[in-house]
């Protein structure tokens, strides 16, 4: 590789690993204790072969109505750390999946009172959830109130204990 080449490339990984320290900012406007990087949105930030830098995002399901807004404020943290030539992608395939949350994300969640989705291992993911922890009082003594909650991401339930009502982020 030529001195030119590799100087190159050292300024594409400097150039990239500004990007996703702005980037990885960026909150979700649904939940916002939650960044895209702590959801599992933020899939991915290169630079193209025209030198634009493009990151990638994927919906927590399709028609997510807040696409458009990340998108935006990932282009606006990318402006303000001064890197003009972007785009910003929607990769719909592979699908976006609660395991793609971070283990941070999930705790931000549970401080905040939305409980956060099952573990992979022990989910039900066709045939719902038997019982969701109360993230006020802990309790397992929960009931579903409704499929949806405050996003279509989140399920309503309630806990029989304390009696809170508290969203519950949806295994996907």
């Amino acid at each position: 590789m030529t001195a030119t080449a590799l100087a190159e490339l050292e300024s594409k990984d400097d150039l990239v690993a500004r990007a996703r320290a702005a980037v990885e900012q960026v909150c979700d406007p649904e939940i916002p204790v939650l960044t895209i990087a702590d959801l599992g949105v933020l899939r991915s930030i290169e630079v193209a072969a025209d030198g634009a830098l493009e990151v990638a995002i994927t919906p927590t399901y399709s028609g997510c109505p807040a696409m458009d807004v990340i998108g935006f404020e990932v282009k606006a943290a990318l402006i303000k750390a001064g890197i003009d030539k972007t785009r910003v992608r929607q990769v719909l395939a592979p699908a976006w999946t609660t395991d793609w949350m971070s283990e941070a994300g999930k705790a931000k969640l549970l401080a905040y009172g939305i409980a956060p989705p099952a573990a992979r291992a022990s989910r039900r993911a066709l045939f719902g959830e038997d019982s969701v922890a109360c993230p006020h009082c802990g309790s397992q003594e929960t009931e579903k109130v409704s499929e949806f909650g405050s996003t279509a991401c989140k399920a309503l339930w309630r806990c029989t204990a304390c009696r809170e009502p508290f969203d519950y982020f949806k295994c996907i």
